[in-house]
């Protein structure tokens, strides 16, 4: 009966679950992933943050006892937290610390009771890698910061601009269908004003009057939409007034620095270098690459690593295989709404040190090349120790819980190994000295077709290392004795 309770409450939740839009800028310290939760809490508890598109999948992970992080993504370590009295509260919220343009996508929040799994609420994190910068001379009559959004908004949006750079200052809030400047610092008052129809037309500027060299600094633009929260940073930079003999002088220098200017200025316009390590055993790392929707009209996306080899092609509404190196072939996937995203991000499956190198992603229309940005990739190769006390497990990824094979206390323990592999693994018997942890199959078949998870613990219980492998099993292999052995590295 109580299960079915539970089962009922679950389902009402689910059917008010809202997708939510939360918008950041790359650089800030965190963001805030909304999750709120006001059912009934079964025993024994779990409260999942999962990103589907990642193996494995969980972001944050929260029991009883408080946060479980030993099946957590490693691009995630470190960064992720939640409030410590959650499960008294139902405020299972999400702060994710250093947001980066590759953490952008679906993530999803959810609750079990260790049987069933219920989805509370799906959020699209948009972490943006752009700011707007305005400048103006001290002494004009206004400056506008702009801030615009989707037009026709309901009435109930509320909209906030804030200093950043000073702490909480409120220099402007919309509510209700009219200002409420009660918050507002005195700074401001009376030197702002923003449109009259701005939920009609979705452009939320903000006109500042008067602007002073005390003005300058960088300002937020926060939307309340709904269950969605979007931002907008404005620069705003006021200068003192320029004298007429230093402009006749600014003009003379740029005529004399024009060529070398404008290289400099292209160069940083077109090509960009973003860095991206990850550790050499995960199953997949994101090359990121964005560029503005209407380039994308009629273009040619096309991703090439050093060798100058095509790593993936997009043309026409569609990826072009055949166009693709065959080192590459089955490994590359773009994200199918980059059209309307403008999000060029290439996933690259199971890398390599092959792959430790500088990949560019160029974007063309005609021949004529729009916009290059290029990503260094590097795979860090973790430097493990392995001791008399260590444990190295191997496990297959059929359960997470059937052994393919197990080394502790100086041996090998055949009694832990699941029947299926019973008499088919070695490891070599000098692991300790070399730190070779390779495992020998012998007699592969169809059934071993999976991936393959070796976890090296310290003594402690503590993961010092884990690698995972694909191992695919090709060809006619009916007679057993005759199938060769295969060994996972």
């Amino acid at each position: 009966m109580k299960m079915f309770l539970l089962f009922l409450l679950l389902v009402n939740v689910s059917q008010h679950a809202l997708a939510v839009l939360v918008e950041v800028n790359e650089g800030a310290v965190s963001v805030l992933l909304p999750c709120q939760y006001s059912g009934f809490i079964p025993e024994d508890p779990t409260v999942m943050w999962t990103h589907s598109d990642l193996n494995p999948k969980t972001v944050h992970l929260l029991r009883e006892g408080g946060d479980d992080l030993r099946g957590q993504n490693q691009r995630y370590s470190g960064r992720t937290s939640v409030r410590s009295d959650a499960l008294d509260s139902g405020d299972f919220s999400l702060t994710l610390r250093n947001p980066q343009l590759t953490d952008s996508s679906s993530y999803t929040c959810s609750i079990s009771d260790g049987r069933q799994e219920q989805r509370l609420r799906d959020i699209q994190l948009q972490v943006k890698d752009q700011q707007v910068e305005v400048k103006v001379e001290e002494g004009s009559e206004s400056v506008i910061l702009p801030c615009k959004t989707t037009p026709d908004l309901p009435e109930d949006t509320r909209v906030e601009w804030t200093r950043s750079d000073r702490g909480l200052m409120v220099v402007h809030e919309y509510s209700n269908g009219s200002d409420h400047l009660n918050k507002q610092d005195g700074f401001y008052r009376e030197r702002t004003k923003m449109n009259e129809d701005l939920l009609r037309t979705g452009d939320l500027s903000l006109t500042l009057k008067q602007p002073t060299q005390r003005d300058t600094g960088g300002y937020i633009c926060t939307i309340y939409r709904d269950k969605d929260i979007l931002r907008h940073k404005v620069v705003l930079q006021v200068k003192e007034p320029f004298p007429s003999w230093a402009k006749a002088l600014l003009v003379l220098l740029v005529l004399l620095l024009v060529s070398g200017g404008l290289l400099f200025y292209f160069r940083q316009y077109f090509m960009s270098v973003y860095k991206v390590e990850v550790d050499s055993w995960v199953e997949s790392v994101q090359l990121p690459c964005k560029t503005a929707v209407w380039q994308l009209k009629d273009a040619k996306v096309e991703w090439t690593d050093r060798k100058n080899r095509k790593v993936h092609v997009y043309q026409s509404g569609s990826d072009q295989p055949g166009e693709q190196d065959k080192v590459y072939r089955g490994r590359t996937k773009m994200k199918r709404s980059l059209l309307k995203t403008g999000d060029l991000s290439l996933t690259l499956k199971y890398p390599t040190d092959e792959d430790n190198s500088t990949c560019t992603c160029t974007i063309s229309r005609a021949g004529n090349i729009l916009k290059k940005k290029q990503v260094l990739l590097t795979l860090k190769v973790p430097q493990v120790e392995v001791d008399s006390d260590a444990k190295v497990e191997w496990m297959d990824n059929y359960s997470y819980n059937t052994k393919v094979h197990l080394y502790q206390n100086g041996s090998h323990q055949p009694e832990e190994q699941h029947r299926v592999y019973r008499d088919r693994t070695k490891i070599n018997e000098d692991l300790l000295k070399t730190g070779d942890l390779s495992l020998t199959l012998k007699y592969p078949t169809d059934d071993d077709t999976k991936t393959y998870i070796c976890s090296v613990y310290s003594r402690e219980g503590n993961i010092l290392m884990r690698k995972q492998f694909e191992l695919k099993v090709r060809g006619p292999e009916s007679n057993r004795e005759h199938q060769e052995q295969k060994q996972l590295h």
